[in-house]
C-alpha cells in the first residue's frame, strides 16, 4: 500500500465515523477556512448541527434526533475549461437518528443511522445521486467520572458504514481515552488521536491529528476541458495542529484551532467514483473556530 492509498483509506475511515462522535454535541456552530495561498483552491465552510435527546421508558435509554447542515464554498483559480458557478457552492444536510442504551458490566450500545444529501443543487431538485446513507454501531465503556476508577478512561469499539466513502463495506472504529495525570490526557485510536493539556478547569490545549473534507454530487454533470463529464467532487485533508478550548460551563465550549495541512487533494470524479482530474491544492494553513454545547 503506497502513501497516497494509505492516506486516502484513513480519510475514508475518519469521514464516516466522526459523525457518531458528533452525537455528543447537542448543538454546534463553526466556521472553517482554508486560504488559497499559492494553490488553486480556497475552501470555506459554515456548519451547524442540532441533536435533541428523547428519554425512553427503559432506564438510561435515549433516542437522539438531529440535523447537521453545511454550506461549502470553493473559490477556484485554475486553467481548466468548466463552469465554475456549478462548483462554487455546495449544500450538505444529514438527518441523525440514533439510539443508545445501557448494557451489562457498564457497557453501552450506540446505533446511528444518517440519511442525507450532498450536492451543488444546480438542478434545484434532489435526485437519488444526491443521497448518501451512513451508519454506525459502537459499544462504549465510559469511566471518566467513575469515583472507583484509578484514572479516568473510556473505550469505544465498533464499526461504521458510509455511502459517501466509496467502499461498500464496514470499517472499524476504535477509541481509547485516558487521563494519566492531573494535567494530561490522551485519546488514541482510529479515527483520531490527540494529546491534551488541562491548563485549568476552563482552559485546555490539544495537539491533534485529524482529517477533513467532503464529497458532493455534481447535478447534471460538469464538462471538464470539453472532454470528460465529472459527476462528483471530492476534497480530503490530512491535518496536524493545535486547538485551544475555553469551557464556559461544563457543557458550553468555545474552541479555535490552527492546523498545518500535511496532505490534501481535490479531485473531480466520474460516475464510478474514479478520479478523472486533480487540482493543485497545496494549501498550508487551516483555521476553524466555533461554539459547541455538548452532553
Amino acid at each position: 500500500m503506497n502513501k497516497v492509498t494509505f492516506i486516502t483509506l484513513v480519510f475514508l475511515i475518519v469521514s464516516s465515523t466522526l459523525g457518531y462522535a458528533q452525537l455528543s454535541d447537542l448543538a454546534r456552530v463553526d466556521y472553517t477556512i482554508l486560504p488559497a495561498g499559492t494553490s488553486d483552491v480556497e475552501y470555506s465552510r459554515v456548519r451547524g448541527l442540532f441533536n435533541y435527546p428523547v428519554k425512553l421508558k427503559k432506564e438510561g435509554a435515549y433516542l437522539l434526533l438531529g440535523l447537521d447542515y453545511s454550506n461549502i464554498k470553493l473559490d477556484m483559480n485554475v486553467n481548466l475549461s468548466f463552469d465554475r458557478e456549478k462548483i462554487s457552492d455546495f449544500q450538505i444536510l444529514d438527518l441523525n437518528i440514533a439510539y443508545t442504551t445501557p448494557l451489562k458490566n457498564d457497557w453501552r450500545l450506540g446505533v446511528r443511522l444518517t440519511p442525507g444529501f450532498s450536492s451543488n443543487l444546480t438542478a434545484n431538485d434532489l435526485s437519488l445521486e444526491d443521497v448518501i446513507i451512513s451508519g454506525d454501531v459502537v459499544f462504549i465503556k465510559d469511566k471518566k467520572k467513575d469515583p472507583n476508577a484509578d484514572k479516568p478512561w473510556s473505550l469505544i469499539l465498533g464499526v461504521s458504514y458510509s455511502g459517501n466513502r466509496g467502499f461498500p463495506f464496514p470499517l472499524p472504529f476504535i477509541s481509547y481515552y485516558r487521563k494519566f495525570h492531573e494535567k494530561w490526557s490522551y485519546n488514541f485510536g482510529i479515527p483520531k488521536t490527540n494529546l491534551e493539556y488541562h491548563i485549568s478547569e476552563k482552559h485546555r490545549l490539544k495537539l491533534y491529528t485529524e482529517l477533513d473534507g467532503f464529497t458532493a454530487n455534481l447535478q447534471q454533470g460538469v464538462l471538464i476541458d470539453n472532454s470528460t463529464i465529472a459527476e462528483s467532487i471530492n476534497m480530503s485533508l490530512l491535518l496536524g495542529g493545535l486547538q485551544y478550548e475555553f469551557h464556559v460551563t461544563s457543557h458550553l465550549q468555545f474552541y479555535a484551532r490552527s492546523s498545518y495541512v500535511i496532505s490534501s487533494s481535490v479531485n473531480f470524479r466520474d460516475n464510478s467514483r474514479n478520479n478523472i482530474k486533480g487540482l493543485d491544492n497545496t494549501n498550508d494553513l487551516y483555521l476553524r473556530t466555533g461554539l459547541r454545547f455538548k452532553i
